[in-house]
């Protein structure tokens, strides 16, 4: 019996939807919105590097896809309110939402780093998603529709001495996903953690990084080697979380190389036996 083919970005269809991204202006962010806007949807994309940004709007205009970008920071809340207003006005309602923005830093041990610095790091990566979900939620709830992709890490789950912000920030954006798919579940708003793969700039710092061991540095050069083809997967698994296929798994928490095939097939069983959610198990 043939392996069934796991679909690719062309197999999806978003027309007439609209969609944010924050962390657009490389990477993985960058991916996401050429992904969505291949499909159809009408992307606005921020960052705080315009050059970025203006990159990743010449690559989708290449390719005939609708995307504006907005150069703010998203942990400032007022400027991604009047962002959200310019994307409403030019775009129109807010259906996705991709919160892809984070950092890394900072590398090093807790007793050797600025607990400054490291707040700051949860500002970015956890507070910020929770300004983006709220200022979306009152318009999706309205139209008692939307989808929210809250981009994690593994690293959610792992051991990082040397990256504890990075860690806790990613661990409580995966609970805050968990919890939020509840608490909106009633008005058809469907909620999804990704944890995606690929050599991205986060990556690459932690493999030069003095901060961290040597053999931490050669494991993510490995990574940077072998890590050809993950951004595209990581893009291939957002779009099937957005794409309405999966909605059933509301809540959930996604790798960049789960099976399409497979989760489609499987359900039913992931529902009931409450998989791909973090839980402490007892005796």
């Amino acid at each position: 019996m043939p392996i069934p083919r796991e679909p690719d970005n062309a197999s999806y269809n978003l027309a007439g939807q609209v969609a944010i991204v924050t962390g657009g202006g490389r990477g993985l962010g960058r991916a996401f919105a050429q992904a969505l806007a291949l499909a159809g949807a009408a992307v606005a994309v921020t960052a705080k590097t315009e050059s970025q940004l203006n990159e990743t709007v010449r690559l989708v205009e290449s390719e005939g896809g609708t995307i504006i970008a907005f150069p703010v920071d998203v942990t400032d809340q007022a400027a991604m309110q009047q962002m959200l207003t310019s994307v409403e006005r030019q775009l129109g309602p807010v259906d996705l939402l991709v919160n892809n923005a984070a950092v890394a830093t900072p590398l090093g041990y807790d007793w050797e780093v600025d607990p400054d610095e490291w707040w700051r790091t949860l500002e970015i990566n956890l507070r910020a998603p929770f300004i983006c979900t709220r200022m979306v939620l009152p318009g999706m709830m309205a139209r008692r529709r939307g989808r929210i992709v809250n981009v994690t890490s593994t690293a959610a789950y792992a051991t990082m001495p040397y990256a504890t912000a990075y860690c806790t920030s990613k661990a409580g954006l995966n609970h805050m996903t968990h919890s939020l798919a509840e608490s909106v579940k009633e008005y058809g708003i469907i909620v999804f953690a990704l944890a995606p793969g690929g050599p991205t700039a986060m990556v690459e710092l932690v493999a030069t990084s003095p901060n961290v061991p040597e053999q931490v540095n050669a494991q993510f050069r490995g990574y940077m080697e072998e890590g050809e083809g993950e951004i595209e997967q990581s893009a291939n698994v957002l779009m099937f979380l957005v794409s309405g296929q999966a909605d059933a798994l509301t809540g959930r928490l996604f790798k960049w190389d789960d099976s399409i095939v497979e989760l489609r097939r499987r359900t039913l069983e992931i529902v009931q036996n409450d998989l791909y959610v973090l839980h402490r198990r007892e005796y």
